[in-house]
């Protein structure tokens, strides 16, 4: 699940721009991951120059990816779980790619300073209170942006072509078919859609005439019969 988890972030940055590198090929299975194995990705942006200011939002998107030159990036799927700062705070594990001895290794790596550092992540509690509480936690742990899961497959469906092969991709050419096969909704207009409210109907017509049930009253109330 990991790697299919890597592959949708992977493409997603790829179609942002950004040249894209998986640090290690290994899986870690007998032993607690070291800080620079907790990295998932690396990310450089050659359309930017290094040392750009970082997006003030906190929730991160095409246009605030598209002001980053470079990026760590940490993976996170757990699709059934909602990133509550409760559970994030007993899980150390989700952000230590962004503790310095990491970070000063990509430096190296990368050859640029300070690169942001970017959790990717399933999603986040609905009620704004919880939500802001769990990006708070995350921005005191150094992280810089957090990308949704939901999102990001939202955007790589609408820029898809469904006349078009991707045959080199296996992610691509999923979405592709369940877009054309109208699988998949697109996100902005569930965004703007209203709910409309039922009319209710029309009052019937009178036509001037009593109805025996007003001239001699409900049989099946206990005033029936009574003047």
């Amino acid at each position: 699940m990991s790697s299919v988890n890597e592959a949708i972030v992977r493409e997603y940055l790829e179609a942002l721009g950004f040249l894209v590198r998986q640090p290690r090929k290994y899986q870690v299975v007998a032993r607690s991951k070291s800080v620079h194995e907790e990295i998932d990705l690396l990310a450089v942006n050659p359309a930017l120059r290094p040392g750009q200011p970082l997006p003030k939002a906190k929730i991160w998107g095409a246009a605030e990816l598209a002001q980053v030159s470079c990026a760590v990036v940490a993976v996170r799927g757990w699709h059934t779980e909602k990133f509550t700062a409760a559970m994030l705070a007993s899980s150390p594990e989700i952000y230590r790619f962004a503790e310095p001895e990491a970070i000063r290794a990509v430096e190296a790596e990368l050859g640029q300073a300070a690169p942001a550092k970017i959790l990717c992540m399933a999603d986040l509690p609905t009620d704004p209170d919880p939500r802001a509480e769990a990006l708070g936690f995350l921005k005191s742990r150094g992280i810089d942006g957090v990308i949704l899961f939901r999102p990001m497959l939202l955007e790589l469906a609408e820029r898809l072509d469904v006349k078009k092969t991707y045959e080199k991709s296996d992610l691509l050419q999923l979405l592709r078919i369940l877009k054309n096969y109208d699988l998949l909704k697109s996100g902005q207009m569930d965004l703007f859609a209203q709910v409309r409210r039922r009319k209710p109907p029309p009052p019937p017509e009178r036509t001037g005439e009593l109805s025996p049930t007003e001239i001699h009253g409900d049989p099946q109330s206990k005033d029936a019969g009574e003047i």
